[in-house]
């Protein structure tokens, strides 16, 4: 079965990027250690930008991917990050090799 990716955008509340970051990174470490099928989970700060995170995601299957959105962690995020995250889109794909 095909790895499956996706490429996130992260909008931040004005004055609070550096109130998230670790929150994410924290939750990104959680992912990489809690969750068998996450496999990446890159995080990357635009120069042009500051009120953006964006994100590199890879899983062993789309079924990982849902795992992973519905898990205990992205929960734990979307609570201790409230009202920072104003918009979150992104692109999921499979990966080609």
């Amino acid at each position: 079965m095909p790895r499956f990716a996706i490429i996130g955008t992260v909008e931040i509340a004005s004055g609070r990027v550096n109130e998230f970051l670790p929150l994410l990174m924290a939750h990104r470490a959680r992912c990489l250690k809690d969750e068998p099928g996450t496999l990446n989970f890159e995080v990357l700060m635009p120069h042009d930008d500051n009120t953006k995170v964006m994100l590199y995601e890879v899983y062993q299957d789309e079924a990982a991917s849902e795992a992973h959105s519905k898990g205990p962690s992205m929960a734990r995020l979307r609570e201790e990050a409230a009202g920072m995250m104003v918009k979150v889109s992104g692109t999921r794909g499979t990966l080609r090799e």
